[in-house]
Parts: structure tokens; C-alpha cells; sequence
């Protein structure tokens, strides 16, 4: 590739990102579109690596909610066979001939007990049945204190609520070229002193061997005071840029990413907090601008931001060739 040595001269190189150099040794993208890392992780065994804490805090709501029902059912029906093999002789109130009918008393007895409801219909006759019936109170309470923990720490945990735009874009910028990701807040929880950051991963031949190189990509614009509205961070293609000089077609024979970092503070959670995503090569359209997504009102009262105008861009011709 001719622009090795244009790039070690002039770019930025970041010496250190956790990422290993060696490009055989990483496949497909570094960062999913959601920020995740592109890793999995194997070599341990799986209850060493297991964390349930975090399974519980980042799992979608839906199927945390099903895992409370479903463990809400089934430790019902343990305790329901516990009950049936102590005898229904030693539940007094019931009253059931069939073995289906014995089997949901025992049930919904078991759900009164672990809830701490107790209607008063049935209640446990015998030091065994008794002693059942307090330890599955006992667990009902310690089991709803942790679901109600969950459950708070889903919604009060922090969380940048930042959409990106579907594609970077290379757009005509100070009689230049420029690289462009949108962003916006899609909640009322607006960040401060909000910090973005670019990071250009290149995959280049040296010394034989084709090794990944991770660049810092100034931003005309890097910091802001609070987001409130779409952000364009924009990357000017100057010459300590990684990308000055390269064609479209070096951009796709260098696998580039474009690696974005974003970072502020919320005042809702009082917290930092932290989002990222990536672009590859593939999701780059050139000459290309973003429309504008808000416009003031009718009366000019107030300024109406569009979010499903996130992705939308026009055609604007490059003033130099790519």
C-alpha cells in the first residue's frame, strides 16, 4: 500500500486500545453498531464466567420479566410438592376430591404463603407443615426484596439514550472533505459537558505481516457545553488526518472502522455516562451532507426537532476526487 508511509508520518498513531495489532488475530468489526464489543469469550468454564447480576441489569425488559414469572411458578410448584408429600391432612380448610384439585390447593397455598398474602381459608396444621410454610415466607420476602433491587437498578441505572446515525458520511467541508456522524438525545434527560471522540482503525501490510493501526481522528468540534439537539461530529480530512490521501478504494483495502466515543454527564442520574459505536468501510457514503432535522415552529415559538430525519442525507459532490 503507498500511503504506509504517509500515514506513520503524519497521523496520530494511539499506541494503546486494549485491541490486539496483529490484524489475523481480530475478525470482522471491533465495536457492533450498538457499541458492543465484536468479542466472544470462551476458555473458562461456564460458572466461572456467569455473572447474574449483569445478565439481570442488561437482558431486554421483556425477558426479565418472563425469568420473575417463570421463577415465581416454579418455586410455587416446589413448595406445592412439598405440601402434597407432607400430606393434604396437614393444610386445614381444604376441601377437593380430585388429584388436580389437591394439586392446585397446594399451589395457590404456596403462592399465598410466598407472597404474604394468606387469605385465611387454609392454613398449615402440624410442626411440619408449619415449619414449611415460614421458610417459604422467609424465601418469598428475601425473593421480592431482590426482584424489587432488580427492578430499580434496571431503570435507575445510567444510560445514554443517544441514537447515531446509520451511515458516516464523507461531505464537502472549507473547500475540503470531511467525515460526518450524527448523533441525537431521543430522551428529555440532556447531557453537559458532553466530550466525542474518533478513533480510526486502518489495516496495513508491515514487514509482511498485515497488522491493525488505530489513529486519533481530530474533531472540528469535540466539545459541548450541553446536547440538546442533533450533533454533527465532524472530522476535517487535513493533513494529520489518517484518512488524507486515501482513495475510496484504499479506505475499502484498509478494512477501515471508524470507532465513535461519546461522553457526558446526565443530571437526571447524576452520573457519567458513556455510549460508542462504529462505522466499517461498507457503511460509508461519499459525497453525501445531512438534512437538517429540526425548524422552527409555525408561530416561531419554539424549534421542532425531527428524529426520524436521524439517517436522512442529499447528494453533495466532492470537490476533490476519492
Amino acid at each position: 500500500m503507498p500511503f504506509i508511509k504517509h500515514i506513520n508520518k503524519k497521523a496520530k498513531n494511539e499506541t494503546e486500545t486494549g485491541l490486539s495489532t496483529v490484524s489475523s488475530l481480530v475478525g470482522g468489526r471491533l465495536l457492533n453498531r450498538d457499541g458492543t464489543p465484536n468479542i466472544q469469550v470462551k476458555g473458562m468454564r461456564f460458572f466461572e464466567r456467569l455473572n447474574v447480576y449483569h445478565a439481570l441489569l442488561s437482558m431486554s425488559i421483556w425477558k426479565f420479566l418472563l425469568i420473575i414469572v417463570l421463577f415465581f411458578i416454579t418455586i410455587n410448584i416446589l413448595f406445592a410438592g412439598i405440601y402434597l408429600g407432607i400430606g393434604l391432612d396437614h393444610l386445614g380448610g381444604i376441601e377437593t376430591t380430585t388429584a388436580a384439585e389437591k394439586f392446585g390447593e397446594a399451589f395457590f397455598f404456596s403462592a399465598q404463603t410466598f407472597t404474604t398474602v394468606g387469605y385465611g381459608r387454609i392454613s398449615p396444621i402440624g410442626f411440619m407443615a408449619s415449619f414449611v410454610a415460614s421458610l417459604e415466607a422467609l424465601f418469598g420476602l428475601l425473593s421480592f426484596a431482590i426482584a424489587t433491587g432488580l427492578m430499580y437498578g434496571r431503570f435507575a441505572r445510567p444510560k445514554a439514550y443517544i441514537q447515531y446515525s446509520k451511515n458516516a458520511l464523507f461531505v464537502p467541508f472549507k473547500d475540503g472533505v470531511a467525515l460526518m456522524v450524527r448523533l441525537v438525545p431521543y430522551t428529555k434527560n440532556y447531557l453537559v459537558n458532553v466530550e466525542a471522540r474518533f478513533t480510526i482503525s486502518l489495516k496495513i501490510m508491515e514487514d509482511g505481516v498485515m497488522k491493525n493501526r488505530f489513529f486519533s481522528a481530530a474533531l472540528d468540534i469535540s466539545k459541548a457545553s450541553t446536547l440538546m439537539s442533533n450533533w454533527t461530529l465532524v472530522h476535517p480530512i487535513q493533513q494529520d488526518s489518517p484518512l488524507y490521501g486515501l482513495t475510496k478504494a484504499d479506505i475499502a483495502t484498509a478494512e477501515t472502522e471508524l470507532l465513535v466515543f461519546l461522553e457526558g454527564f446526565d443530571e437526571s442520574f447524576s452520573s457519567t455516562v458513556v455510549s460508542r459505536t462504529s462505522y466499517t468501510y461498507h457503511e460509508f457514503i461519499y459525497g453525501a451532507k445531512f438534512v437538517p432535522m429540526y425548524h422552527p415552529s409555525e408561530d416561531g415559538s419554539t424549534t421542532i426537532l425531527y428524529l426520524d430525519k436521524l439517517n436522512a442525507y442529499e447528494p453533495a459532490p466532492l470537490p476533490v476526487s476519492m
